[in-house]
């Protein structure tokens, strides 16, 4: 496969041996290899049970890999980072999402490329639109700038 481009978002509302949620978000970046593009990394309210708020960030990464191969590396790197299974929403030391993929839709079990909620958290579209402004959905045919404009108009 040739160099495909991958918007991935980054999450962590947990110390790290890497240190605060934010400096675990910078360390994820210099593992995740490839970066491009990086948003600036933004506080906001945790979904669901968590009381912790969260460090988010969206980074545009180049990779020879298909999105299942780099899924399992995405994995690999929360693990190493300290993640473990538990609950939905939950703390997490490290999240990381594939968003978009250069060669449109994808979906396996396990993977739906595009992310099927990304659309309606402003969390990932305000840091998205941010970096690839003119990045087109390949459902609905929109930009991210276009996306971001509307999911600050929902009450979603």
């Amino acid at each position: 496969m040739e160099r495909a481009s991958y918007a991935i978002a980054l999450g962590s509302n947990r110390r790290t041996v890497h240190g605060s949620p934010r400096e675990t978000l910078h360390a994820a970046l210099d593992a995740l290899g490839g970066v491009a593009a990086a948003s600036p990394v933004i506080e906001t309210a945790p979904l669901g049970p968590s009381r912790r708020r969260f460090a988010n960030a969206v980074a545009i990464v180049a990779s020879e890999e298909m999105p299942p191969e780099l899924l399992t590396r995405l994995k690999a790197i929360e693990r190493a980072f300290g993640r473990r299974r538990g609950q939905r929403w939950g703390e997490r030391a490290l999240d990381l999402d594939i968003l978009l993929w250069s060669g449109g839709a994808w979906a396996s079990p396990g993977l739906v490329v595009p992310h099927a909620q990304f659309r309606r958290r402003g969390f990932v579209m305000g840091p998205l639109a941010a970096i690839a402004p003119g990045w087109r959905d390949p459902l609905t045919g929109h930009t991210m700038r276009q996306l971001l404009a509307r999911t600050r108009n929902s009450r979603v």
